[in-house]
Formats: structure tokens, C-alpha cells, sequence
């Protein structure tokens, strides 16, 4: 937790007006029993109306002016813990924007949901508590001793009984609490991320008629949080049950031994009531002592989760000189020798030595198999993810060496999943070019076929679309995704299956566009239908993370059997339905 703190600099004037105020608060607490006290002994015993009075009008004085510390305190310290909790998220967006897909792939979309939500909260709620009720409490319970002592000395020897059990008490209660609060968090990162993959995939869920089945998982993943947090909380439920024991105990033990001491003479009324105040005060601060411990240790197992997201560095880092490009192979792709697997530290590569050229403004397709590692392949070209072995040459210098901001802006990529954001269609498209202009929009939307149908809806680019677009079709998304990616006028663009959702004439359309508008820049194709890539300069056919064949359309069919059995089988499956 202490790494976390220095988020608070910013915001150091609350974070220190904060504890002044309690400190007021506190001391004008401690000095009312003294004052009552006075009232009993000095006023009601001796019949002196006027002291009552006086001391009275002191007693509501005292209390405004701890009302103002308290208050005080409690607006200073949610400035603090509130600003601390805002940068606290922000910082960690950040990193997450940072990671690679492999970094995300190990942390999971359920989990940095979590740790950016209900921990980020466990710890503003800590930090407040740090600044109230951290400062409170010890000031309370070393300022009530100290007064206890003054008044008896004798009488305080009970403290001295009753306040180590309650300390031994409460070590347990942490040491025991701590595991059972960290499987409890793990355990609503699996609710969270069975929440999430069932609201993204609620429409699959529909179509396969799965509910039942995904009600029964929420409600495993439900019942295993549910019952961690159970057992948790049955631990700390014991805590207020042996403090108040102890608490009342403590206070028929004063009671007892002070009545005694009164009806020996040496202790008066007033006094007997002040210290029974005071030790009140002393061992409710205990209890609170014993709340906030409890709550730490859900603090702790939040400030590990957090700072486990911000020590996790991406293994893409951008180099510290970058090397220029070359000029002349603006636009070129090499792979030597490149092997690839999603786990660093695994055998199993989901590509193995893959070598190839691609000239600079030539089109390269990449047919294969579901799994074949087609997608894998692309992801290394804007350091995605990171190569296992071998090296990814973009115009003429490694990946590993390009500032990544440049690389990324001279690769274009349209996912093969179209991802759009909720807001307007124009906002959509120029998502990488945000400077576009209202022409440029219409050129780009026009290369990629999806001009005709935007023109139709009601607001046209003004149409706001619901969240990823889920007004639109298929292919309309598709359609959208490419023209984001061309109007950045990229120097390298890749289409992930980017067209499988878009009827055979629109695809053909797109490619002829794509010619026209884009003749300059390198475009690799991934593709299922041989019928997309026919044109291509160079197609590789990719078979378990191996190059099988490669070469032109012509050169294929004459020389690859794996290539000609997909051309036959996609022939034949076309005839069908003529």
C-alpha cells in the first residue's frame, strides 16, 4: 500500500488539513468528560447553578468546535481519498492501454475489470479511513489512557488487563482473515469475467439456446464467491462480539473497583464518571482499532492486485533510438526465420520458421485453415505481440527497433472481429485520423463499399450507433472497420478476413477500390475464398504454423496440392448452389 501513496502528493493540503481537524476533533473529545466531571463535583454536589451554567455554555462550545474539526475532516479527507481514487484508475487505464495482447491474455478482461473497479474503491475507502479514522482512533485511545492515569492510577490497572486481550484478539482475527480475503477477490474476478463473456456473447447464448447452461455457470461462479465471502466474514463477525464482551467487562470492573474507592473517600463522583468515560472511549477506540484492521486486510489484498497490474511490463517496450526506415522499402514486409508461441515460456508454436518477402505496394494473401496461425502471423507486423525467434522487418528495419507510435501509424489493421465504438459513424471512421475531414470521410467510406448504405440511414455519418455497433449488420461493421483503417492512408494494410461477412460483388468492389485509392500501399489479405486473393502478387498457404506452398494463384494451382484441393472443394461448394 505504501507504493500507492505518493498518488496522494497532489492533493497534500487536504491530506494534511485532514488529520489537524480530527486532531481538534479529538482533543475537544477528550476534554468533555473533564468538563462533566466539573459539572457533577464542583456544580450539582455543591449546588453552585452558576458553575453548571458556565461550564454548561463551555460543554457546547467545545462540542461546536469539535463539530467543525470532524466535518472539516470528513470534507478534507474525501477530497483526498476521492483525487487519489481518480489518478489511482488513471494510472491504471494506462498501463492496460500499454500491455500487449499476450500481457492480456494472462491478467484477463474479468479480472482488470475488478482491480479497476472494486479495488480501486477498497483502497480510496482506506485511504479516507487513513486520514479519519487512522488518526482518530490512536489519538483517542492514547489521549483517553492518559487522562484515565491522571484521574486514577489504581483504577487504570484494569486497562492494563483487558487491553492486551484485546490486541491478541485482534492479531488473530487479521492473521487468519488475510487468505481468506485474498481468495474471496479471486473469487469475484470469476463472477466478473463469466458476467462479462455472457453480456458480450448474450446473443450467441440466445441462438444456442443456452441459458439454463450459462444461468447454472454464473451461479457456480456466484456461489464460490458467496461462500469465500461468507467465510471471511464469519471470521471478522466474531470481532464485535469479544470487544463488547471485553468492553462491558472492563466496565463492571470499573464500576466495582471505583464505587469502592468513592465510598472510601478517595475518589469523587465527578471523577468516577469521567474515567468511566474515558475508558468507554478508550476501548471503543479498540473496537474501531479492530474494524479497520479488519479492513486492511482487504486493503492489502487490493493494494497487491493493483500493484500487480502496474509491476506488469508489456515485453513490447519502445526503444530508446529508434532507427530511421529505409526510404526506398517504404512499405515492405520480411519475415526470417520467424517462430511464434502465445505463452513465451511454452513449446507448443503456433508458428515455426516462417520466411517471406513482400515488396513494397504488392498485395500478399494468406489462405489456410482455421488455426493455421493466419492471424498470429499479422499480429507480429505492428508488434502486437512479440516473436518467439527469428525477425519482422518493416520497411527494411526490425520491428523490435521502430518507435512504436510510427510503426503502428504506418500499419493499418482491420481486425477480423469488426470492433466499432458507441457515438456516430463519422466519429467511427475517422477514430485513427481524428482531423479528418467531412471529405475525406466520404472517400474512405466510399472505397470500402460503405458509403450506398450510410447515405440511406435517416442521420447518414451522423447515425449514433448503440454499443459496437450493434445497429448495423455484419457486414455494414465490416465495412465501416475498413474505410477507419484507410482513412489514415496507411503505408501497410492488412485485412484480417475482413470481407467474409460482404456478399461476393461487394467484396469484389472493395478489392477494385482498394486498387484504385491504394495502389501504393502494401496490402497482406487474409482470406478464406480463394476467389479474394486470385489477384494477389504473392499468396503463402499456411498449414499448422508452416509455409506449405507459396507463389501466384497461376503457380499454385500448377504446383501446390494443398492449394489445388482448396480451390476444387471451394469450386465445388460454389457449384452447389448455382
Amino acid at each position: 500500500m505504501s507504493r500507492l501513496l505518493p498518488l496522494l502528493k497532489p492533493y497534500l493540503a487536504a491530506s494534511i488539513l485532514a488529520p489537524l481537524l480530527m486532531l481538534l476533533e479529538v482533543c475537544m473529545d477528550l476534554l468533555l468528560p473533564q468538563l462533566m466531571a466539573s459539572i457533577v463535583d464542583e456544580g450539582i454536589m455543591k449546588n453552585d447553578l452558576a458553575h453548571i451554567r458556565d461550564t454548561g455554555l463551555l460543554m457546547i462550545g467545545v462540542t461546536l468546535i469539535g463539530l467543525i474539526g470532524g466535518v472539516g475532516c470528513s470534507i478534507f479527507s474525501s477530497i483526498a481519498s476521492q483525487s487519489f481514487g481518480k489518478d489511482l484508475r488513471i494510472k491504471l487505464f494506462e498501463r492496460i492501454q500499454s500491455f500487449s495482447f499476450l500481457n492480456l491474455d494472462v491478467l484477463k478482461t474479468g479480472s482488470l475489470i475488478t482491480r479497476l473497479t472494486n479495488d480501486v474503491v477498497q483502497l480510496q475507502t482506506f485511504v479516507q479511513m487513513i486520514l479519519r479514522t487512522f488518526v482518530r482512533t490512536p489519538l483517542l485511545l492514547i489521549g483517553s489512557l492518559v487522562m484515565a492515569i491522571v484521574i486514577s492510577p489504581k483504577l487504570t490497572t484494569i486497562l492494563f488487563v483487558s487491553v492486551p486481550v484485546l490486541f491478541l484478539i485482534l492479531y488473530f482475527l487479521i492473521k487468519r482473515s488475510f487468505p481468506l480475503f485474498t481468495k474471496m477477490q479471486s473469487k469475484l474476478d470469476s463472477v466478473n469475467t463469466v458476467l462479462q463473456e455472457n453480456l458480450s456473447g448474450i446473443r450467441v447464448i440466445k441462438a444456442f439456446v443456452r441459458k439454463d447452461h450459462e444461468q447454472q455457470r454464473f451461479g457456480t461462479a456466484n456461489d464460490e464467491y458467496t461462500e469465500s465471502a461468507i467465510k471471511a466474514n464469519r471470521l471478522m463477525a466474531l470481532n464485535l462480539p469479544l470487544m463488547t464482551l471485553i468492553l462491558n467487562v472492563s466496565i463492571v470492573a470499573v464500576l466495582w473497583f471505583g464505587g469502592l474507592q468513592h465510598w472510601g473517600g478517595g475518589l469523587e463522583i465527578g471523577k468516577l464518571i469521567a474515567f468511566i468515560n474515558y475508558v468507554t472511549q478508550l476501548l471503543m477506540s479498540m473496537l474501531m482499532l479492530s474494524n479497520m484492521l479488519a479492513f486492511v486486510s482487504r486493503a492489502k489484498v487490493s493494494a497487491d492486485r493493483v500493484n500487480e497490474v502496474l509491476d506488469t511490463k508489456s515485453e513490447i517496450v519502445n526503444p530508446v533510438s529508434p532507427a530511421a526506415p529505409d526510404p526506398a522499402l517504404q512499405g515492405s514486409v520480411e519475415f526470417k526465420n520467424v517462430s511464434f508461441a502465445y505463452n513465451s515460456d511454452s513449446s507448443d508454436l503456433v508458428l515455426k520458421d516462417l520466411s517471406f518477402k513482400v515488396a513494397p505496394g504488392q498485395t500478399f494473401a494468406i489462405l489456410g485453415a482455421t488455426g493455421s496461425g493466419k492471424s498470429s502471423l499479422v499480429s507480429l507486423i505492428p508488434r502486437l505481440y512479440e516473436a518467439h525467434s527469428g525477425e519482422v522487418l518493416v520497411n527494411g528495419i526490425r520491428v523490435q527497433d521502430f518507435d512504436l507510435h510510427q510503426l503502428r501509424t504506418e500499419v493499418a489493421m482491420v481486425m477480423q472481429q469488426a470492433v466499432l465504438f458507441s457515438g456516430t459513424i463519422k466519429d467511427n471512421i475517422r477514430y485513427g485520423h481524428p482531423d479528418a475531414s467531412d471529405e475525406e470521410i466520404i472517400r474512405a467510406a466510399a472505397a470500402a463499399e460503405a458509403h450506398p448504405f450510410i447515405e440511406k440511414l435517416e442521420h447518414g455519418y451522423d447515425t449514433l450507433l448503440g454499443q459496437k455497433g450493434v445497429n448495423l449488420s455484419g457486414g455494414q461493421k465490416q465495412r465501416i472497420s475498413i474505410a477507419r483503417a484507410l482513412i489514415t492512408k496507411p503505408k501497410i494494410l492488412i485485412l484480417d478476413d475482413s470481407t467474409s461477412a460482404v456478399d461476393l460483388k461487394t467484396e469484389a468492389r472493395i478489392q477494385q477500390a482498394l486498387e484504385n485509392e491504394m495502389k501504393d500501399t502494401t496490402r497482406l489479405i487474409i482470406a478464406q475464398r480463394i476467389s479474394s486473393v486470385i489477384r494477389a502478387d504473392q499468396i503463402i498457404v499456411l498449414e499448422q504454423g508452416r509455409i506449405a506452398a507459396k507463389g501466384t494463384h497461376e503457380e499454385l494451382i500448377r504446383t501446390s496440392k494443398v492449394y489445388q484441393d482448396i480451390y476444387r472443394s471451394q469450386r465445388k461448394e460454389e457449384s452447389s448452389y448455382v
